[in-house]
């Protein structure tokens, strides 16, 4: 038995084994029981799963008498921003995001249409783990409504940061691949916007992943291939409840979820300065991207929430994480696969040049990423030996250890 993944934003396991109805059932109505007063938005990525953990979260939260706005299908930045749009008390989106199949999940959204602080977190797992739910009499069960239009408020949201007849002068040739999650709808329909010629690939929010759902390059394989076939001018690959984003050049080319952010950031801060903020695993080019604009450069620890945090804090014009997370405040504090297609594509315009060309505009690291196992009593003892070693570095214990020098840097993450 796989065991559930519990966290102050949400829950996450195996359907049938750690994840089950009752389980959906009475999170949500912890959520209840928690969530300043209104009425709280429902959604969900593709997966087939989902439609069952709908019912049992839609129960939950109207047995604790809160009225439902149900969105169905659609990506979670999409729902942060329908939180904002109908002044939501906050949501739920039923999604396991990146991982396998098998997977799903519960995730929280509070009413500014974020994922959840820490403090609001805390109260819903106690809740959660002791049961202080509070059920209503059969006169006081809460509504469901359905919401009239799913993506209009974010699709205008995100046309609004950028110059729309500027990219649809260029009439570019567009891959996206959905991989049957839920970034289609919105994709379809702001690339539409943006004037692209697009070929859609698992288009159809099922959740019958053609590939791993992970956007990352040993996945992308197939899709390469097809960006290079269509003769297309860049490729967009999303995960399952569109909040990342990876991109291929017209070579067919996986440029790296790093790249993301980073392109996003080097574009945008041409024509809007302030401070922007990675959480402490994105990589360092960010921060000289920031130096060259000569704006302020802060770092969170590893999570959206802590990103959100921290943007809030500094009054961040941009931020995000190196996972394929853009995040600008303009439109959702959330991260958002569509703010990062627009804003490349809008890079690309304006620039007349290939996504490969603006690549070449970034900072170059190699980036190696790789996991192991290790004792957690003998963690500290290894992090100091490591800090011992690298004594010319500038070390930062912010979340884990990570030590910058003068061209390159580390991360020790558990």
């Amino acid at each position: 038995m796989s065991e559930l993944i519990v966290s102050v934003s949400g829950v996450r396991g195996v359907v049938g084994e750690s994840l089950t109805p009752e389980v959906a059932l009475r999170f949500a109505a912890a959520w209840a029981a928690a969530a300043p007063p209104g009425v709280i938005v429902v959604s969900r990525d593709g997966r087939p799963s989902g439609k069952m953990l709908h019912a049992a979260v839609i129960a939950g939260l109207t047995a604790a008498g809160r009225s439902v706005l149900d969105v169905g299908i659609a990506a979670t930045p999409t729902v942060g921003v329908l939180v904002q749009h109908y002044r939501a008390a906050g949501a739920i989106q039923i999604t396991a995001s990146h991982n396998p199949a098998e997977y799903n999940g519960l995730k929280l959204l509070s009413p500014e249409g974020r994922v959840i602080p820490d403090r609001s977190g805390r109260e819903v797992l106690e809740r959660y783990r002791t049961g202080k739910y509070d059920w209503v009499r059969f006169n006081r069960i809460g509504s469901v409504e359905t919401c009239p239009d799913t993506i209009t408020p974010h699709l205008n949201a995100i046309l609004n940061t950028v110059d729309v007849e500027k990219i649809s002068q260029r009439r570019f040739r567009v891959v996206l691949d959905s991989n049957h999650g839920a970034g289609s709808q919105l994709g379809l329909a702001l690339l539409e916007k943006l004037g692209c010629q697009v070929i859609p690939r698992g288009e159809i929010p099922n959740g019958a992943f053609e590939h791993p759902p992970e956007p990352l390059a040993e996945n992308l394989v197939g899709i390469c291939q097809v960006v290079r076939e269509c003769q297309a001018d860049v490729g967009f690959c999303q995960d399952p409840d569109g909040d990342r984003l990876a991109i291929i050049d017209g070579s067919g080319r996986y440029i790296g979820e790093e790249y993301t952010l980073a392109l996003c950031l080097h574009h945008r801060l041409k024509s809007r300065k302030g401070p922007v903020v990675t959480n402490c695993a994105s990589s360092r080019m960010n921060q000289d991207i920031a130096a060259k604009y000569g704006v302020p450069f802060f770092r969170s620890p590893v999570g959206e929430a802590n990103v959100v945090d921290a943007m809030l804090a500094h009054d961040a014009v941009f931020g995000g994480e190196g996972n394929g997370g853009p995040i600008d405040p303009r439109v959702v504090l959330i991260r958002d696969s569509f703010v990062g297609i627009a804003c490349v594509l809008e890079a690309m315009a304006e620039e007349g040049c290939s996504v490969a060309d603006l690549v070449a505009q970034l900072p170059r690291y190699a980036i190696v990423k790789t996991k192991m196992s290790f004792p957690t009593e003998k963690l500290e003892a290894a992090y100091q030996a490591v800090t011992r070693r690298f004594r010319d570095g500038r070390t930062d214990r912010m979340d884990g250890l990570r030590i910058d020098l003068p061209n390159r840097w580390r991360l020790f993450w558990d």
